[in-house]
């Protein structure tokens, strides 16, 4: 595998000044795809071909002066929820979806536009409804950080945190409902945003739940992501500055110290510990703090949530006949919520949405809100097979992710080392709602401060 380093700026730079070409950008990815996959299982579906003929063009058409956006010759990799014309879905079920799920929303879109090349759709867990990673039909991807041992890249997102540290993509699109973005980034020691509920339209994104859905971005680096989210966001227009750095002397730093730290295993909050402490010492001011409504909410979730009962709706109205089938650990929480009631939903709704505007005022104290990503190491593959085990470390893998979707905010994870076993471990940020921009300017000072993920961790032990 190539482990030479560049930013996608300036990739950017060098395909636009005919430095390197698309097409050889596609070629080392194609290279890195085929020595590793048999081993980490990343995609559903490889497109290489189509990839390596959309280089050519791309590399024609910069030849003569023409410049679709700032995407426009980038490998990425796509969820299998995405609908991307000429590509199945299959949302990580058994069979294929009806061909009408290829048509692209405003995402893929932006990102067509562009030019952006689509490498291959990468796995998830069965209708992103679970946190681990893990898939009956068609494999778990192996987490490239265990070289002996199958452990958890986590989910829903499972491929996609996979395929950056695989060198197969330099972008990955998931989606989060709740941590399926930010868990999978943060067990493979990659950076990963979940965009505010609605700033990015889900049109052409298979369903998990329709109140707590987002798309969102993995990347290597926060420098990357700052590049990757602005280009989407803009549709393809370059906006000067939009996700400035923000100086960390004197940055108030929010530090729930209840519930995200129930159970941390020890390795992980002594790493996060440290990077506070760096923080402190760069000028940041350090609040200590109890965060409001994150049980009363979080109990909604262990009880299913929302997304049961809209999944079961769902799968209920266009594929009931997919219902006996689906994986076991997915089967018996979307059959569980035949038993939530109307008013019962209900009631979910309004108490969670008076929990996130309850919460939100903790941002009058405070910039910014930080904790550990996810509070466990990634589980080995046999430690879960039983399903009181996976029920157990699915919801320990998601306890702290899901209350920025729970109350309505943004948040990303950034690796900041690696823990006891030798697993990496992020640092979660959340902020207010439509608060990306801030968020990720206050992580590329952090990033500065701290190292780049690849920095902090050196090699993953499998691509050796």
């Amino acid at each position: 595998m190539d482990t030479s380093y560049q930013s996608l700026a300036e990739y950017a730079r060098r395909l636009r000044q005919r430095e390197q070409t698309a097409a050889e950008l596609i070629a080392r990815c194609t290279q890195n795809f085929l020595g590793s996959e048999d081993r980490l299982n990343a995609y559903k579906t490889w497109d290489g071909e189509r990839a390596r003929q959309l280089a050519d063009a791309v590399d024609a058409l910069f030849a003569v002066g023409v410049d679709l956006g700032p995407l426009m010759g980038i490998p990425v990799s796509v969820k299998d929820l995405y609908g991307v014309p000429g590509l199945p879905v299959f949302a990580g079920s058994a069979e294929r979806l009806p061909e009408a799920w290829q048509a692209a929303g405003p995402v893929i879109s932006s990102l067509q536009r562009q030019l952006g090349i689509v490498v291959g759709k990468t796995h998830t867990v069965e209708f992103a409804f679970g946190g681990l990673g893990v898939n009956a039909h068609w494999g778990t991807p192996s987490n490239p950080w265990s070289a002996t041992e199958h452990r958890t890249p986590g989910g829903s997102s499972s491929g996609a945190g996979v395929s950056l540290v695989q060198g197969s993509a330099l972008i990955a699109l998931g989606t989060d409902t709740a941590g399926s973005v930010r868990v999978p980034a943060s067990m493979t020691g990659q950076v990963g945003l979940k965009t505010t509920y609605g700033r990015w339209s889900l049109d052409g994104i298979v369903p998990l739940s329709s109140s707590l859905d987002t798309p969102g971005l993995l990347t290597r680096t926060v420098e990357d992501l700052a590049f990757a989210f602005s280009a989407i966001d803009a549709n393809g227009q370059v906006v000067a500055g939009a996700c400035a750095p923000r100086p960390l002397n004197g940055l108030r730093v929010g530090v729930p110290e209840n519930f995200f730290w129930q159970d941390v295993e020890p390795s992980i909050g002594a790493l996060i510990e440290t990077t506070i402490d760096r923080l402190a010492q760069a000028g940041a001011q350090i609040v200590r703090l109890q965060l409001s409504h994150c049980d009363e909410a979080y109990e909604i979730f262990r009880q299913g949530g929302l997304a049961a009962p809209e999944l079961a709706a769902y799968l209920n109205e266009h594929f009931p006949h997919k219902i006996d089938r689906l994986d076991p650990v997915v089967r018996a929480r979307v059959q569980g919520a035949d038993d939530i009631s109307s008013v019962e939903y209900l009631r979910r709704k309004a108490v969670l949405k008076r929990c996130g505007a309850g919460a939100a005022s903790v941002y009058d104290r405070v910039d910014v809100l930080l904790s550990p990503t996810v509070p466990i190491t990634p589980p080995r593959l046999a430690d879960i097979a039983d399903g009181a085990a996976y029920g157990k470390a699915n919801m320990m893998a998601l306890r702290n992710t899901v209350i920025s979707n729970l109350f309505g905010w943004c948040a990303l994870t950034l690796p900041v080392g690696l823990d006891a076993s030798r697993m990496p471990v992020g640092l979660q940020l959340m902020g207010p709602a439509m608060a990306e921009e801030r968020l990720i300017g206050i992580a590329l000072n952090i990033e500065s401060l701290i190292g780049r993920g690849f920095d902090v961790l050196g090699r993953a032990p499998a691509l050796a």
